[in-house]
């Protein structure tokens, strides 16, 4: 929660209280235990106080904290009202002395955080970069360290990421100096946090480790609770689930207050929900969480003794949404519905009383939802639609989504189909307006990506598909697809992406590649959906395979099992024609009747994890990359697509050979990486060449400023995963993540072209057991900025490679385009080995010209 924007001037020196500033400090008091509307109250008091007086710098202090508190009751037009009239005093009064200043500076603070929360990141960041200059001016470090944690998060809204990053490092230096306190606790803490809402958890593990020890050194018992629970938070963002919950519980037995005790068991306690549900046990099944003991029965006992406060009603919430996902879930001993009820109600009375509109959508919302798993529709969409409406008169969109969603779900529960198509294309309309702050957005109630996005777009995709769908209808689940790859990339990596332009791909396959067809495979509940783009051809082709996604994805996971067996290449035929019936079967004559020569599928979930090449027609007896060239497109804009061929290929050449050692991770030689990149050499004589000692990222960035090159050629170990953190290549002396690769490969020089046409990454693999790891390759893809990515989803270190890579480089040097070179390179190992584990693991991700 923000401060209450140091609500008495620290450098004012008084002979005596008046009765205004007794309202002031009421005023604070009153904002520190989140009731604003009476804070707000009692602000408006004192500020007509103080103009009787014509104190025109204690009114200033006065409208800005006012500001503050309209800005928590999302009472936009007077929160701007409030902090205009402020800085209105301050600017006009003349008075230049270093409290005017000091004043002036943190007026600007809260100018810069109104226009954040209402989308207007340059504004916010232009105010800020004023109050910093006022800060740095009048030596005030602690200001300035302030002002640039609040510069990053504008930075962050505006995509500017490592800009974001950079202002967090000066931070960070900046706070190393000072001296240990409380304030360097908090100041740490708030830095670590911001770390893990950008996605970089390593740095946020390491930041709120230093403030934990600065707490504890300090000593301050409230600062050492806070910080084992921001460790706790990051730790359950890297996937650590039992260091998580350690963090939680030592958090818990080091709380001081009750609302810190009750924080800590909450996020216990929905990360424990959260581990149930993942596991898909049941009322018969065994539960993961029974070694736990859930701490409900002290969350509600102490949530009874809590004062009233935004805080108590969010902590009701949390409680009652992982009440109802137990009940969900038939999990023993969990609450009836009318037990969760009553703490909704509880937590619906206790908004209403503090007048916070926000809060109050918020519990009539998950009020909504608990009627909504009773089978209650008709009390279920009248407390969504009140939810809804609250949500929109304070222009909430994070929170507004989640009940068109809702209401959407609720309206096809009754049939009214054309009533949850409008509700849901609201909620999807909303979503993309917020993508950006996706991973921010009220971190009082949980949100996972997973269960409150993605679901929204694939049940409005599911509704507009039904039956025989309009071209129109088609159209618009095409392109919800593609945004909604756009968004799981966005929450990647917690940073902008490419704007989604569905229409681009089909401008090269009418106007460039005219053998060229794009397939959107789309897997939806009971099941797969195909829509087919032709060439020249305006109306989309749609084709549907009842199939349940558990029965898909369960043959896509045995498919993904047998390939990483060189042995099994039996099962790799019959489990892919499985897929191929699915997937090729039903448009085998629309291809055949159009000429197509290149298929570049749009794949969606496991099917990303598979090779589309070994795909098998058991009938002509041929894998689908004997019929086919093949590409992957990541379901947004190609980067200024063009052919390869009318460029004089220029390649830097660069892996690791050796075995190696780094962050705990032992990697085993690559034995054929040498011959491979002599190999490519020998193909492509205009290269450079880093090899183990010399392939470091600083080598890497030096050679890329200093030259034009067409192809990047990385072999070396690496690995793609659904964490950011886990997805990375190996460099000789340390991990390259996947979130640092823009920032390696877009070359920085203004004299050199700045995008490289072909990035290859060789001897990396997508890690197993991961369901979504394909999600760290169209990442990296798209990070890297090249135009074309090929690599590798598993490493197969073996001379197979270094042919293959030889006779792709040599098809290239042709003319002809990289899917059909790619194509050749995989039929020439197939001509001597047919088992698909040493041809079928390459994939072209983008451009394929």
């Amino acid at each position: 929660m923000p401060s209450f924007a140091h609500i008495v001037a620290e450098n004012s020196i008084v002979e005596s209280v008046s009765d205004a500033e007794k309202l002031v400090d009421l005023g604070r008091n009153l904002y520190s235990v989140q009731r604003y509307a009476e804070a707000a109250t009692v602000l408006q008091q004192a500020i007509a106080d103080f103009k009787a007086k014509g104190d025109g710098l204690q009114g200033a202090i006065a409208q800005s904290n006012l500001s503050l508190v309209y800005q928590q009751l999302g009472q936009w037009d007077l929160a701007e009202n409030a902090i205009a009239q402020s800085l209105n005093l301050l600017q006009t009064s003349g008075n230049t002395s270093t409290a005017q200043s000091q004043i002036l500076a943190q007026a600007l603070d809260v100018r810069g955080r109104l226009y954040l929360l209402r989308g207007q990141g340059e504004n916010a960041l232009n105010t800020w970069r004023q109050a910093s200059n006022i800060y740095a001016r009048l030596g005030d470090e602690t200001g300035v360290i302030r002002n640039r944690i609040n510069q990053a998060q504008a930075l962050q809204a505006l995509g500017l990421y490592h800009q974001a990053q950079n202002a967090l490092t000066q931070g960070n230096q900046s706070l190393q100096k000072q001296p240990d306190s409380p304030l360097k606790a908090k100041g740490l803490r708030s830095l670590g946090n911001v770390f893990r809402v950008i996605g970089d958890l390593k740095q946020s593990q390491e930041i709120l480790e230093q403030s934990l020890a600065v707490a504890k050194r300090s000593p301050s018992p409230q600062d050492i609770s806070a910080a084992l629970l921001s460790l706790g938070n990051t730790a359950r963002a890297r996937a650590d689930i039992p260091t998580a919950l350690t963090l939680y519980q030592q958090a818990s037995e080091a709380a001081v207050s009750a609302s810190e005790r009750i924080q800590a068991q909450l996020n216990q306690l929905s990360l424990l929900v959260e581990m149930q549900r993942s596991s898909g046990a049941g009322e018969n099944s065994p539960s993961p969480i029974t070694n736990y003991q859930l701490p409900i029965p002290n969350i509600e006992a102490n949530l009874n003794n809590l004062p009233p406060s935004r805080a108590t009603v969010y902590a009701r919430i949390n409680l009652a949404k992982s009440l109802i996902r137990l009940k969900q879930q038939n999990y023993t001993n969990s609450r009836s519905e009318s037990e969760i009820a009553q703490v909704l109600v509880a937590a619906i009375q206790q908004a209403k009383s503090l007048q916070d509109q926000q809060a109050t959508s918020y519990a009539l919302g998950i009020l909504g939802e608990l009627y909504e798993v009773a089978q209650q529709r008709a009390n279920a969409q009248e407390v969504t639609q009140q939810a809804l409406f609250i949500a929109q008169t304070i222009d909430a969109k994070d929170i507004a989504y989640r009940w068109q969603w809702q209401m959407g779900r609720l309206l096809k529960q009754e049939g009214n189909i054309k009533g949850a198509i409008a509700a849901y294309t609201e909620a999807v309309n909303n979503l993309k307006s917020i993508r950006r702050e996706l991973s921010a957005v009220n971190p009082d109630v949980q949100f996972n990506f997973r269960d409150e996005v993605e679901p929204v777009y694939r049940q409005l995709v599911d509704l507009l598909l039904q039956s025989e769908p309009s071209q129109e209808n088609l159209v618009q689940a095409r392109n919800l697809i593609e945004s909604l790859q756009l968004a799981e990339l966005e929450n990647f990596f917690r940073a902008s992406c490419l704007d989604a332009n569905p229409e681009l791909i089909d401008r090269i396959v009418d106007k460039e590649d005219k053998t060229a067809a794009v397939i959107y495979p789309i897997i939806l509940g009971d099941r797969l959906e195909v829509i087919l783009k032709l060439p020249t051809q305006a109306k989309l082709r749609h084709y549907v395979s009842y199939k349940s996604q558990n029965e898909i994805e369960t043959t896509l996971e045995q498919l993904r099992q047998s390939l990483l067996d060189v042995t099994q290449t039996s099962q790799v035929k019959r489990q892919s024609q499985q897929v191929y019936e699915l997937l090729i079967l039903p448009i085998e004559s629309e291809l055949a009747n159009s000429k197509i020569k290149n298929l570049v599928f749009v794949l969606d979930g496991s099917l990303r994890n598979i090779p589309m090449a070994v795909l098998y027609d058991k009938q002509q007896e041929k894998y689908l990359v004997e019929k086919y060239a093949i590409a992957l497109a990541p379901g947004l804009q190609l980067i200024q697509p063009k052919p390869l061929q009318k460029q004089q290929l220029r390649a830097l050449t660069g892996g690791v050979a050796e075995g190696r050692e780094i962050e705990d991770r032992k990697f085993p030689p690559l034995g054929n990486v040498r011959l491979e990149l002599e190999r490519i050499q020998s193909e492509v004589s205009n290269s450079e060449q880093l090899l183990n000692q010399t392939f470091t990222i600083t080598n890497l960035q030096n050679q890329l400023n200093s030259n034009n090159f067409s192809v990047v050629h990385i072999a070396t170990h690496g690995e793609f995963s659904s964490n950011p953190e886990a997805t990375f290549i190996l460099t000789w002396n340390q991990l390259l993540k996947a979130r640092d690769f823009d920032n390696l490969l877009r070359v920085s020089n203004q004299n050199l072209s700045n995008t490289i046409e072909l990035l290859v990454l060789s001897a990396c693999k997508t890690a197993q057991g991961d369901k979504r790891a394909a999600l760290g390759l169209a990442g990296i893809a798209v990070r890297a900025g090249a135009r074309s990515t090929l690599a590798t989803l598993w490493s197969v270190d073996d001379e197979s490679t270094t042919k293959l890579m030889s006779r792709f480089y040599g098809e290239l040097k042709t003319g002809v385009n990289k899917s059909a070179a790619l194509q050749r390179a995989q039929l020439a190992v197939f001509a001597n080995e047919k088992r698909p584990y040493f041809w079928a693991s390459y994939v072209l991700v983008g451009n394929w010209l």
